[in-house]
């Protein structure tokens, strides 16, 4: 169930130290992370696909936080071949929208509990994940931290990834509109298909955190 807004920081993990998720790993051993999406569908009850993409909604959705834009994007997203992770959180009127799509659609879309095990879980275990507002600052830099690639909007921490110099950390649009949104999404797919560059993807978005002190938990 989707509840109120709570705070939960994550500042001081990393996965190379992370207890808690099966198996840990580094920008350098990026592969490992495969292991712990095996392991996240599992729980969910999920058949596991290695490549299909895991898309995960790591913040509360409220319209404050872009609920309409992705009410907008919706549709699309459904239609992709991907499954979708929502952390529970955020306002009512969308957790009843994504308790709905649980029921109708439990073999791609779950929720999961709003805590910090579940969450380090979500992220250790997903590809990307999409973010509709810029203000989610804690929430990105987690998923960046986990190697899960965002699709966002201009944040001052991302680099649109270009696939010619083989650069960035992420899938940028530039405007909130559905439209760009989706095409940001469809774009990132698109990309994953290709497992080289996806790990390269990867690593960027590991390597462009900020240098912290971890503590093993």
């Amino acid at each position: 169930m989707i509840g109120k807004l709570t705070h939960t920081s994550m500042s001081a993990l990393s996965p190379a130290y992370d207890n808690k998720i099966v198996r840990k790993y580094s920008a350098r051993t990026i592969e490992h992370k495969a292991e712990n999406k095996a392991a996240l569908a599992e729980e969910l009850g999920w058949i596991f696909e290695p490549r299909q993409p895991i898309l995960c909604l790591p913040c509360g959705l409220t319209d404050e936080l872009g609920g309409e834009l992705f009410h907008q994007v919706l549709p699309g997203i459904l239609e992709l071949p991907v499954n979708i992770i929502v952390r529970g959180r955020g306002s009512k009127k969308y957790g009843e929208l994504f308790t709905s799509l649980t029921k109708n659609m439990k073999h791609r879309v779950a929720i999961i509990q709003d805590d910090e095990i579940h969450l380090r879980k979500m992220l250790a275990g997903s590809d990307m994940a999409i973010f509709f507002s810029d203000k989610e600052e804690e929430e990105f830099e987690n998923a960046l931290r986990y190697g899960v690639v965002p699709i966002t909007p201009p944040r001052d921490t991302v680099e649109n990834y270009n696939p010619v110099q083989e650069i960035g950390n992420s899938f940028v649009y530039e405007n909130p509109t559905p439209w760009l949104c989706f095409a940001s999404l469809v774009r990132a797919l698109e990309t994953f298909k290709f497992p080289y560059d996806w790990r390269t993807i990867e690593r960027h978005a590991m390597e462009s955190v900020d240098r912290r002190t971890v503590i093993q938990v």
